[in-house]
């Protein structure tokens, strides 16, 4: 796995995101275990990431692995952090976008009722926000 070059602003000296993201993944959805892996091209302005999710006996768990992107949106004046979560295995199921608040939105982008399971992914945007906000 290469090095994360981190998006401008969002990574404090020392700080390693795929640690951080698998923490709050490990905090938010528990009992799963969390790995991540840098999925976005070199260069790319966004920060994708996969988070592989593992049972606590280590038995890997793919349909509840997710997809991570950050990015920053807004003038230059006024930028702000972003996220989207998404369901690898099921395209069918919404998917998060948290910016100042938490949206669900269905597989056409229309904004939708959060899944019953939902809970979880939002207490992770809300913690990855804070931890990257912090880090600014």
């Amino acid at each position: 796995m290469r090095e994360f070059e981190p998006l401008e602003g969002l990574a404090a000296p020392n700080a390693d995101l795929s640690q951080l993201v698998a923490a709050a993944a490990d905090l938010s959805r528990k009992p799963l275990r969390h790995g991540v892996v840098l999925t976005s091209a070199e260069g790319d302005p966004d920060c994708c990431l996969r988070l592989e999710v593992r049972d606590t006996d280590g038995q890997r768990q793919p349909e509840h692995d997710l997809e991570l992107e950050i990015y920053r949106s807004g003038s230059s004046l006024q930028t702000s952090l972003n996220l989207t979560l998404a369901w690898l295995q099921d395209d069918t199921r919404p998917m998060l976008w948290h910016g100042s608040h938490a949206v669900w939105m269905d597989p056409s982008g229309l904004r939708c009722e959060r899944p019953q399971d939902g809970m979880p992914l939002e207490a992770l945007a809300r913690r990855l926000r804070a931890l990257l906000v912090d880090l600014d």
